[in-house]
């Protein structure tokens, strides 16, 4: 018997598997064309078909720029090596909500 072949990302210089932020964008894309082809079809003008598709265009295009930036900076601070913190994972003094607090209970004023 021969042994299971490896998975396509353990071989040197082969592409990686499918980007996700490619594929949402793909579909988006996608949507920027079907939803005025719809409103034509529902009857809506093409006027305001036109711009439902120029909005969602932008709107496609802010996130992908925002999902691209924020994947850079995830892999700037991978490859750092600096300590990733998830949204309630604070580290140092003041990250902890609540407690004591020095200065006494009094109202300020």
């Amino acid at each position: 018997m021969s042994a299971p072949p490896t998975p396509p990302e353990a071989h040197p210089g082969t592409p990686p598997g499918p980007d996700p932020v490619t594929d949402l964008i793909r579909w988006a894309a996608f949507s920027c064309v079907l939803v005025p082809v719809v409103l034509l079809w529902c009857g809506t003008s093409l006027a305001g078909a036109a711009g439902t598709a120029l909005g969602l265009a932008a709107v496609t295009a802010a996130c992908r720029l925002l999902l691209r930036r924020s994947e850079r900076g995830a892999r700037l601070l991978a490859e750092e090596g600096a300590p990733q913190r998830g949204r309630h994972h604070r580290t140092g003094p003041g990250a902890h909500r609540g407690g004591r607090r020095s200065g006494g209970n009094t109202p300020a004023g």
